[in-house]
């Protein structure tokens, strides 16, 4: 269990570590602060954040429930599945933020000509990326962990249930990169679905923008993937 608190800590710190390079990078050489960075590391940890209080929320709600007679009818057991079902599509929407650091990569916060040296530039993209594969990786080890109490509860390893809800959340979080990096999406455009719908349909009839979204979406699934089985299959057997 300490090796799981310190892990959790590691991401808190390396948020911390990705927001104070960006605000010194503006007070040591003079350049503008780009907020934009300082606003995703935020939206990047919020489905951290959610993940943990659904989880507490959990644990409080059902002793709750067990403990009144409703629960002998079923209706317990009915408020439960809606409480998992709304607090997990809330997460998911929020879930692809993290993912989206990856996508800073790309130094468009680089003027041409600026007196930040490219060798901290490197160093503040590049653990402004990293924060966001950690909360990522938390975010959804916290989510499978209770996906795996409650649907599937294990008899020794990781239920192969848990292993296909965990692949289909990640590739849902890099299709939603692609929407907020290339059609500008964000989590609560989802308010409007038949507008994003006409807007994604023109964008994938554009020449070769299929093609290109796939492999945007394959690539980025699997470097998720090739990160999170590892990490969570030992944070697992740690906890056990």
């Amino acid at each position: 269990m300490s090796a799981l608190v310190l892990g959790a800590v590691a991401v808190v710190l390396l948020n911390l570590y990705a927001a104070i390079l960006v605000v010194l990078r503006s007070r040591v050489y003079g350049v503008a602060l780009y907020r934009p960075m300082l606003v995703n590391i935020g939206l990047s940890f919020l489905p951290v954040l959610l993940a943990l209080v659904f989880g507490v929320g959990l644990v409080g709600i059902v002793p709750a429930i067990s403990s009144t007679a409703q629960s002998a009818i079923g209706a317990g057991t009915l408020v439960v599945w809606i409480y998992l079902v709304v607090a997990t599509v809330l997460w998911l929407l929020l879930f692809p933020n993290s993912v989206y650091l990856i996508t800073e990569l790309n130094f468009s916060h680089r003027a041409e000509k600026t007196p930040v040296p490219l060798w901290y530039d490197i160093v503040q993209t590049l653990a402004l990326t990293l924060s966001g594969i950690a909360n990522a990786v938390l975010s959804l080890a916290v989510v499978q962990t209770m996906f795996i109490l409650m649907v599937d509860p294990p008899s020794g390893g990781v239920p192969a249930s848990s292993w296909t809800f965990a692949g289909v959340v990640i590739v849902l979080g890099a299709v939603g990169v692609y929407l907020g990096r290339y059609l500008r999406f964000n989590s609560w455009d989802v308010r409007h679905p038949a507008s994003m719908l006409r807007k994604l349909v023109a964008h994938l009839r554009q020449r070769g923008k299929a093609l290109e979204a796939g492999g945007f979406v394959l690539t980025h699934a699997l470097l998720i993937a090739l990160l999170y089985v590892p990490l969570f299959s030992l944070a697992w057997t740690a906890l056990l």
